[in-house]
């Protein structure tokens, strides 16, 4: 047995390469990924077209052993050109955000040590990271001391743990499921329609609020179906706010929705995956004002802080809510729960494995402070508000309303019965000229165009390029109409 296992242990150290295969690995991905970034100006926003190759699709891993160069080469071609690119400042399409510099050596640093940051017996010094960033989190939106929260994939993930805790905390079990009711608009992400249906609360009556002018919801109408759902004998508890649609921004009225919720025992929750961050700018923090009333909220440190994809925010605002939904004891546990002088992040997620994701937000924030942060997101507010005002100048073209963080809606008019079509047309022009990458959405039953400014590389040269490209290819399809609506005999 003896020489089994030392045959096979001669196999596996093939997995732990010595200093010099790591230096020779590490060096070629290194030269691959700085080239990247000085190039980052000019590499397309978006790829429309592949260039014909299929090595990945090809590529049977396990099977088959390439040297570095090969993989680089593979992933250069079929990886970093085809698609969004997301790295890009020219990345205007949903909501972008980051992936700035110092979170990735965080997240080096993080896997080459590879901390568990699960339970605080593992790891404390990972634990405490992980949860003093959520109490900062917690603290900048007003939450007390009482609050919580976990480092999540996303906002989705983060939506899911807040309306878990909501069913939990109200005790929203199979019986009364079907006469419960939930409340939010038809501007609310749609990780909030997909949570409900995981947690098992898609038999509850769901009323869609209606909104005001500027897409917000109305707290009238939100007043009066909670009023009539309670007259009926119906259960409500639960209504869903946003602080940042996706489609066109908007804040819903915080204060408002939390006293409708106290009123009648609602749990209130806040969707501020995409807005949330904006509070630390001055200028429009008091229209986040109530956020800090709410019951539970999700928001996304990798879109508002710039980080990589893959890190949202849980926040409830009474930590043994969220124990009570996710909270289990094994016996095969019995060492490492037992006593712990922080909370453990398995505890108040469906995660028990997971990723040290803290040192990716705690490491920018210890190298250049909040103000560098601040200083971008009221960048992307005042690039905005340019777009806009800008846009408007701009022949044949309808402007939406004037923006609530950093998105912008717009569409050409002057075409007529051809609008949708055209707008369409302006759309796939400007993705295959790839400089730029905005995208679309259906406004009031209108085919509409959209910018969402948030990517940390994007600044006034990248809007001003952007309405250049809007103006070129806007003039190519309107004569492009115009010829076939008068054909030459």
């Amino acid at each position: 047995m003896r020489e089994k296992i030392i045959e096979l242990e001669e196999l596996a150290k093939s997995l732990e390469p010595g200093k010099e295969e790591r230096e020779a690995l590490r060096s070629k991905v290194i030269d691959y990924t700085e080239q990247f970034l000085d190039e980052i100006g000019g590499i397309p926003a978006y790829f429309k077209e592949k260039d014909g190759k299929n090595e990945i699709s090809k590529t049977e891993p396990g099977k088959e052993i390439l040297p570095i160069d090969e993989i680089i080469n593979r992933l250069k071609v079929e990886m970093d050109r085809e698609g969004i690119n997301p790295a890009s400042g020219g990345h205007l399409g949903y909501i972008p955000g980051g992936g700035i510099y110092a979170s990735s050596l965080a997240d080096y640093w993080g896997d080459i040590t590879n901390r568990y940051a699960g339970v605080f017996y593992a790891n404390p010094g990972a634990v405490k990271i992980e949860n003093k960033m959520i109490r900062w989190t917690a603290d900048l939106m007003g939450y007390p001391e009482t609050a919580h929260g976990n480092l999540t994939s996303g906002g989705s993930i983060a939506n899911l743990i807040g309306i878990v805790s909501a069913r939990h905390a109200k005790n929203i079990h199979a019986t009364i499921i079907p006469s419960s009711c939930i409340y939010f608009t038809k501007q609310a992400h749609h990780s909030v329609a997909k949570a409900i249906q995981i947690a098992a609360l898609h038999e509850c009556q769901i009323r869609y609020v209606e909104m005001d002018e500027n897409f917000r919801m109305d707290v009238v109408d939100l007043e009066k179906k909670v009023k009539e759902d309670i007259a009926r004998g119906l259960n409500p508890f639960l209504v869903v706010g946003s602080a940042g649609t996706t489609d066109v921004g908007a804040i819903d009225p915080m204060e408002e929705i939390s006293r409708i919720s106290r009123e009648n025992n609602l749990w209130f929750h806040v969707d501020a995956a995409y807005g949330g961050f904006f509070i630390l700018v001055d200028e429009i923090k008091q229209k986040f004002k109530g956020i800090e009333l709410s019951d539970s909220m999700s928001v996304d440190p990798h879109k508002g802080l710039f980080l990589p994809y893959g890190l949202g925010i849980s926040l409830v605002r009474e930590r043994e809510h969220m124990k009570k939904a996710f909270a289990f004891q094994a016996s095969y546990l019995q060492d490492i729960t037992a006593a712990q002088d922080e909370v453990n992040p398995m505890d108040v997620s469906p995660e028990m494995t997971k990723h040290f994701r803290g040192l990716r937000i705690w490491l920018p924030l210890l190298l250049y402070g909040t103000e560098p942060f601040r200083a971008c997101l009221e960048e992307k507010l005042f690039l905005a508000r340019y777009f806009h005002q800008e846009i408007k100048k701009v022949d044949g073209f309808d402007v939406g309303l004037y923006p609530q963080l950093s998105v912008v809606t717009f569409r050409y008019t002057d075409g007529g019965e051809d609008n949708e079509a055209i707008n369409r047309r302006i759309l796939e022009e400007v993705l295959k000229d790839g400089r730029v990458f905005f995208s679309s959405t259906t406004i009031q039953g209108n085919f509409t165009l959209r910018l969402a400014i948030l990517s940390f590389r994007t600044h006034l040269q990248t809007i001003d390029l952007t309405l250049e490209i809007i103006k070129e290819k806007t003039a190519l399809v309107v004569k492009e109409f115009q010829k076939i609506e008068s054909p030459v005999n």
